[in-house]
């Protein structure tokens, strides 16, 4: 069963009140064979694209990373580690953890490297966020179900808009990230979704169609429908 995607409606941002946050865009999700992303090269481009965007037209961008760091979070209950007692993933002093030069930072731009999940659990990132005071928070990066939802919500929970990139965003496999989507879709109270393509016109300050939630998780969707709900968004 399926419910049809609701119209989508025009928007328009300022760029000088949004903030482009790209999300653990880094090595590891390309080189190492726990953590691949599907089309993460897609992905990387797509925010490219959106960086190139938000710096030609005056929108802040803050980086955000994944840093397992014991040093200034101790390991959590149950959480992996390797045997001689390091992270089991996104190690210190690890190449995987550098920033993939498609989307490196750029010199003046600010850099958080997390522990958790979402971005809002470092102070870092809260800081530079009400430094910002951005009135959306334009979102990419990697994993969907994962990072990049967890500070979805954090962030609509924090009192932004949040403006979800669909297709610069990728986790494991196409149908994990669909669905990744659909539910912070579901739920995405006072935000949007769009492509890259809508970002980049919206991030320039044109007005450009976007699918915003209308009531309470509208859209439903079965193993045979996940693409064409997906696609509507």
């Amino acid at each position: 069963m399926t419910t049809p995607a609701l119209p989508h409606q025009p928007l328009a941002l300022q760029p000088d009140r949004s903030l482009l946050v790209p999300i653990d865009m880094q090595e590891e999700h390309r080189a190492d064979p726990r953590y691949l992303v599907a089309d993460y090269d897609r992905v990387l481009e797509r925010s490219a694209r959106l960086l190139r965007a938000a710096r030609r037209h005056g929108a802040g961008v803050l980086h955000a990373g994944y840093l397992r760091d014991f040093t200034r979070v101790p390991p959590r209950p149950f959480e992996p580690v390797l045997p001689c007692g390091t992270p089991a993933f996104s190690a210190p002093g690890s190449a995987l953890t550098d920033f993939c030069a498609e989307v490196a930072p750029e010199a003046g731009e600010t850099v958080v490297l997390k522990n958790d999940l979402s971005c809002f659990t470092d102070e870092g990132f809260r800081e530079a966020v009400t430094g910002t005071a951005p009135e959306w928070v334009v979102i990419c990066g990697v994993w969907t179900e994962a990072c990049v939802a967890a500070t979805c919500r954090d962030a609509v929970a924090a009192g932004y808009r949040v403006l979800l990139v669909k297709d610069a965003c990728g986790s494991g496999s196409r149908h994990m990230h669909e669905t990744g989507i659909i539910n912070l879709a579901n739920r995405l109270y006072g935000g949007a979704v769009c492509d890259t393509d809508t970002a980049c016109r919206l991030l320039a300050g044109e007005t450009a169609p976007v699918w915003r939630l209308q009531g309470a998780a509208p859209l439903r969707f079965d193993g045979h429908t996940i693409t064409e709900v997906y696609d509507g968004l």
